[in-house]
C-alpha cells in the first residue's frame, strides 16, 4: 500500500480535485503527535475560495476513512491522519521482503540518460584532497539517479591539455630527469611544475618558452606529444589507484585533449551565427546585456580556452548521449564560468541549454586555508586516505583486537569515515577536515553508519537466520510498540528521500537518512528483546532487522561506502 496515494485519493475524492494535485502536497509532519501525514489545505483557498481552516474542516467531515487510517483529525488549515500501527508495520515489511534488494529502486528515469561531469583531475598534478568533494559528490549523484533507473554515464573530464603541460615540458627540461620521475613518478612532476612557477616569478620569459611548447603540442610535434603521453601514463596509474580505493570508476575518460579536433568547427558555428566579436585580439561572446563578462572563445594568439572546451563538449555529450541532464560537479567559484558558457550555448539556438547543471560545492581545507598546487601547499588524498585507515586500525585493535579481516575493515570504514563525513552537509557548505570527529563510533558519522549495519548482522547470525525465506511465514501485524513503527518508517520514507536528493542534487539527504535509519534501529533493539521473543512475534521483530540491514548497506553503496559485516 502507497499510504501517501492512499490518503491523496481520500482527499481527491471529497474535494473533486484531481489526485495528481493533491499527493505532491501531503507531507510527514516533524512532530509525530501531529499525525502520521498531513495535508495542507492553503493551496485549496484559491480554487475553493475559503479559508484553508474552513477548507479542512469541510473536507475532513467528507473524507472517506481508507482502511488504514485509524484517526482524522483537524489543526488549523491542515487534515492529520494517523495511521493503524499494526497495519502500517505490516504493509512496509512485507512491501520490503517483496521488492528485496529492489526495494530502494525505481524506474522514473527509464528511457533517460544523465550525464555527470566530475573528479576531473589535472594530469601530472598529484591526486589531492581539493578533489575529494568533486570525486563523491559526483560518485553518490551517479548512484542515486541510477536507483532512480536512468541511464547514467560518469564522466571524468580530465585536465589533460593546456598551458600547464608547457610549463611542465619546460620544468622537466631544466630542472628534471627520467630517473628521477621514474622513481618518484607524480610527486617528481609536482616538484618541478611548483619549481617553475618560483623561477617563472623572477624570469617572465620562461612562461613564453612554455606557450611555445603549448604551440608545438597543438601542431603536433613529436617530442612534445611524447612528453605528454609520458606525462599522461604517469598521472593515470596515480590517479586509477586512489580511485580503486575509493571504490569509484567512470564509463569516460575523454578530457580536454578528446576535443581537440571538435573545436574548429564550433568556433566556426558561433562565428556564423554572428556571436563572435574581436577585443583586444581575442574573440568573445559579449554578454553585457546578460550582466556578465565576455565569454572568451579565443586568445589574441588564436589558442582556445576553457569556455571553448566545455561548449565543444557539451555539443559533443549531446549528440552522443541525448541527455535529460547534463551535470557538472565543480566549485562554488567556477559559477560564472559555467553561467557564460551555459549563455552561449543558449545563444546559439539550442533548446537544450536548460538541461546543463552546474552543481557547485564549497571549499575543503585542513583548517589553514585553501590547497593550491602552484605554491605547492597540496595534501595528497593518498596521505589522507592512510592516516585514517591508519587511526581505525588502531581503534579495532583497541576495541575489537581479535575481529577477523582487520585490515580489510579498517580500509573500508576509515576511508568510508571521510567520504560519509563530505556528504554529510549541503554540498555547498565548506568543509573542514576533522579526523577525530570523522572516526568517531558514536558520533552521526559513517563508522556509527557501518557499526549498525554490523550490529544488525551480528544479530541475525545469533539467530542462525540468513534471509527472509528463513524465517517461515511473517507477520508482522503483531509487532505496533511506537520504537518498532518508528523504524518501518523511516524506512518507508527512504525512496521519497532518493527521489529528493535527485531532484536537489544533493546526496546529504541520503547520508543523513541513513543516519535516522541508524538511530531508530538502535532504539528498537535497546527497547525490544529480539533474541528472548518467541514465535511469530520473534520472526516479525527479526524480519525488521533484516530489512534495516538491507536498507542501511543499500544507503551505503549510494554514497560510495561499503558495509561490513562484523566491526
Amino acid at each position: 500500500m502507497d499510504f501517501i496515494y492512499g490518503i491523496s485519493e481520500a482527499v481527491s475524492k471529497a474535494s473533486d480535485i484531481d489526485i495528481n494535485d493533491i499527493k505532491d502536497y501531503v507531507e510527514i509532519p516533524a512532530n509525530k503527535e501531529m499525525g502520521d501525514y498531513a495535508f495542507p489545505c492553503f493551496r485549496l483557498a484559491k480554487v475553493m475560495k475559503k479559508a484553508p481552516q474552513l477548507i479542512a474542516k469541510e473536507l475532513a467531515e467528507k473524507i472517506e476513512k481508507p482502511y488504514f487510517v485509524s484517526k482524522i483529525e483537524v489543526v488549523n488549515a491542515y487534515i492529520n491522519f494517523y495511521v493503524d500501527k499494526s497495519i502500517f508495520v505490516n504493509n512496509v515489511i512485507t512491501n520490503i521482503i517483496k521488492k528485496g534488494d529492489n526495494f530502494i529502486k525505481s524506474d522514473i528515469g527509464k528511457g533517460k540518460t544523465i550525464v555527470i561531469d566530475y573528479s576531473s583531475p589535472n594530469i601530472a598534478k598529484p591526486f589531492h584532497v581539493g578533489h575529494l568533494r568533486s570525486t563523491v559528490i559526483g560518485n553518490a549523484l551517479y548512484n542515486i539517479y541510477n536507483a532512480l533507473g536512468y541511464n547514467v554515464v560518469g564522466i571524468n573530464h580530465l585536465g589533460d591539455w593546456g598551458t600547464q603541460f608547457g610549463k611542465l615540458i619546460v620544468a622537466y627540461k631544466m630542472w628534471g630527469n627520467k630517473e628521477a620521475v621514474e622513481r618518484d613518478d607524480i610527486k617528481e612532476l609536482s616538484r618541478i611544475y611548483v619549481k617553475f612557477h618560483e623561477e617563472a616569478e623572477k624570469n617572465t620569459a620562461l612562461d613564453d618558452e612554455a606557450r611555445g611548447w603549448l604551440v608545438k603540442m597543438q601542431e603536433g610535434d613529436e617530442e612534445a606529444l611524447s612528453l605528454w603521453k609520458w606525462f599522461y601514463d604517469i598521472s593515470m596509474k596515480e590517479f586509477n589507484r586512489i580511485y580503486d580505493r575509493l571504490g569509484i570508476k567512470f564509463d569516460s575518460y575523454a578530457g580536454e585533449s578528446f576535443y581537440n579536433d571538435k573545436m574548429a568547427a564550433v568556433v566556426d558555428e558561433i562565428r556564423e551565427k554572428n556571436l563572435l566579436t574581436e577585443s583586444r585580439g581575442a574573440q568573445i561572446v559579449d554578454l553585457e546585456r546578460y550582466n556578465m563578462p565576455p565569454c572568451l572563445i579565443l586568445r589574441s594568439d588564436g589558442g582556445t580556452l576553457y569556455p571553448t572546451r566545455d561548449i565543444s563538449a557539451a555539443i559533443y555529450r549531446m549528440n552522443t548521449y541525448n541527455f535529460e541532464k547534463c551535470i557538472y560537479v565543480t566549485a562554488l567559484d567556477q559559477n560564472l564560468h559555467f553561467a557564460q558558457w551555459f549563455k552561449v550555448i543558449e545563444l546559439m539556438g539550442y533548446d537544450w541549454a536548460d538541461r546543463l547543471i552546474h552543481v557547485p560545492f564549497g571549499l575543503v581545507s585542513l583548517g589553514d586555508g585553501k590547497l593550491s598546487t602552484r605554491k605547492g601547499h597540496v595534501v595528497l588524498m593518498e596521505d589522507i586516505l592512510n592516516m585514517s585507515v591508519e587511526k581505525t586500525k588502531n581503534i579495532i585493535e583497541e576495541k575489537n583486537p581479535n575481529l577477523e579481516n582487520k585490515d580489510k575493515i579498517a580500509e573500508d570504514v576509515g576511508i568510508g569515515a571521510i567520504i560519509f563525513d563530505d556528504l554529510y552537509n549541503s554540498r555547498i557548505k565548506n568543509v573542514v577536515f576533522d579526523m577525530e570527529r570523522m572516526l568517531n563510533f558514536d558520533g552521526e558519522t559513517g563508522p556509527y553508519a557501518q557499526y549498525t549495519h554490523a550490529r544488525a548482522c551480528s544479530i541475525i547470525r545469533k539467530a542462525n537466520v540468513k534471509d527472509y525465506s528463513d524465517l517461515g511465514s511473517i507477520d508482522a501485524s503483531l509487532i505496533s510498540d511506537d520504537a518498532s513503527v518508528n523504524v518501518c518508517k523511516v524506512l518507508n520514507e527512504f525512496t521519497g528521500k532518493i527521489q529528493e536528493a535527485a531532484d536537489k542534487n544533493e546526496p546529504y539527504i541520503v547520508t543523513r537518512h541513513i543516519i535516522e535509519i541508524c538511530k531508530a534501529f538502535n532504539k528498537f533493539y535497546n527497547e525490544n528483546n529480539i533474541m528472548n521473543s518467541e514465535g511469530a512475534v520473534r520472526n516479525a521483530r527479526l524480519a525488521i532487522v533484516m530489512a534495516v540491514r538491507d536498507n542501511i548497506k543499500a544507503g551505503l553503496k549510494l554514497i560510495g561506502l561499503k558495509a561490513p559485516e562484523a566491526m
